[in-house]
Parts: C-alpha cells; sequence; structure tokens
C-alpha cells in the first residue's frame, strides 16, 4: 500500500481510532475515581556510630536488617496500635507496613500505606519513634564507645500511592488507539477481497472484464 492509500483509510476511517481512544481515555478515569486513594508515607531513621571506626561499621551495616527485622515484628506492631488507639490486629497493620534497610546509606526506611495519609503519617512517626528507643535501651548495656544510636531525618510525610489517573488516562487512550488501528486494519483487510467494480478487478487480478451481469430491476 501506499502512503495515499494509508491516508484514505484515516480520512475514512480514522474516527473510529479516534472514538476507542477517546471511549478507553474516559473508561480509565472513570476507574481511578472509583479507587479509593491510597497515601503512602515514608519516613527514615538514621543509625549513626558512637565513634568512626571501620570494625564498627562493618557490624553495623550486617546488624542494619536485624534491627529492621526486629521493628517489623507482631509485637512492635501491637505498640503502635496501643499508642495510636487502632482497632486492629497486629497482623493486619503490618500487611501496609514495609520496613527496609539501607546499608549503604546506613538508614532504615519505613513505609505504611493507608487510605488516611495523616493516619499514616503517624503510624510512620510512632514505628520510628520505638526503633529510636529500642536502640536507647540497647545503648544503656552498651560500652559508649561501642554504642549504635538511630535518630530520625525527617517527619514522615505522605504522598498519593494509588490511583494513578493521569497514567492510567494516557495508558488508557494508548491502548485504545491501538485497539481502533487494528479494527480498522481488519475491516480494510476484509473488505479488500471484495470486489466492487471492474477497475477494482482489474487492478487486482491484471486482467480485463469483457462482460458483467446487469443488475435485475425490481
Amino acid at each position: 500500500m501506499k502512503i495515499q492509500d494509508y491516508l484514505d483509510i484515516l480520512r475514512r476511517r480514522g474516527w473510529i481510532i479516534l472514538l476507542a481512544g477517546i471511549v478507553t481515555a474516559v473508561s480509565a478515569f472513570v476507574f481511578s475515581q472509583l479507587q479509593i486513594p491510597i497515601y503512602r508515607s515514608s519516613v527514615q531513621v538514621s543509625i549513626q556510630l558512637a565513634r568512626p571506626d571501620f570494625g564498627l561499621t562493618q557490624s553495623a551495616k550486617q546488624l542494619l536488617r536485624s534491627y529492621a527485622n526486629v521493628m517489623w515484628s507482631e509485637k512492635r506492631a501491637a505498640m503502635v496500635i496501643e499508642e495510636l488507639g487502632l482497632f486492629m490486629e497486629p497482623g493486619d497493620l503490618k500487611e501496609d507496613v514495609k520496613i527496609v534497610a539501607d546499608d549503604s546509606l546506613m538508614v532504615i526506611k519505613i513505609d505504611v500505606d493507608n487510605p488516611d495519609g495523616e493516619l499514616a503519617n503517624a503510624i510512620a512517626n510512632t514505628w520510628a519513634q520505638l526503633l529510636v528507643q529500642w536502640r536507647d535501651e540497647q545503648n544503656d548495656r552498651q560500652d559508649k564507645e561501642d554504642r549504635v544510636f538511630a535518630e530520625v531525618i525527617d517527619p514522615a510525610s505522605y504522598r498519593l500511592l494509588r490511583p494513578k489517573t493521569k497514567i492510567n488516562v494516557a495508558a488508557g487512550g494508548l491502548l485504545g488507539l491501538m485497539m481502533g488501528t487494528l479494527a480498522v486494519l481488519a475491516m480494510e483487510w476484509v473488505e479488500s477481497g471484495i470486489v466492487r467494480d471492474p477497475e477494482n478487478f482489474e487492478a487486482e487480478t491484471g486482467l480485463p472484464v469483457i462482460g458483467m451481469i446487469p443488475v435485475a430491476e425490481r
């Protein structure tokens, strides 16, 4: 097919492609609006050493994951629930919480997902303070030069996690355009097998038309 043929197809059936894109984009927008918004609150806790010692630093890096595991226990979840007066089980709360240790930055990151952004902040901040308190308790049993401290870098802040309305609408529109294009190509392929007039027959077969059956009058 020549470029002109494609332009002719777009002129005749371009509205189908456009309509498919609009329908799927609007559908994606409506779907996004019907979803319950989920916010993610994040807070970082810095792990600091009492003295700049290489051996102590390596030891702290190895222990960083164990610190995260201690914080991600049902015991700590129950303490957060009690502190904030929440009505839920520790296991249910843990499903919305992610605690990750980053030994390259010597920080422990706490992420909390919740439909209420302010509540997500409260949970994240409370959990971070539990880590600080736990390290203080552990340090009381250590020599001063061997202590490892925890400090909250900044208070927790939340952002919208989902739905990503703009992304959903863009993806929906793109999908619709692709589906519309495929539909138009399928229609053109079907119609390409239909001989509509003598000129079309000659163009397709390379043979001359020597006669035609007249259309019966009604």
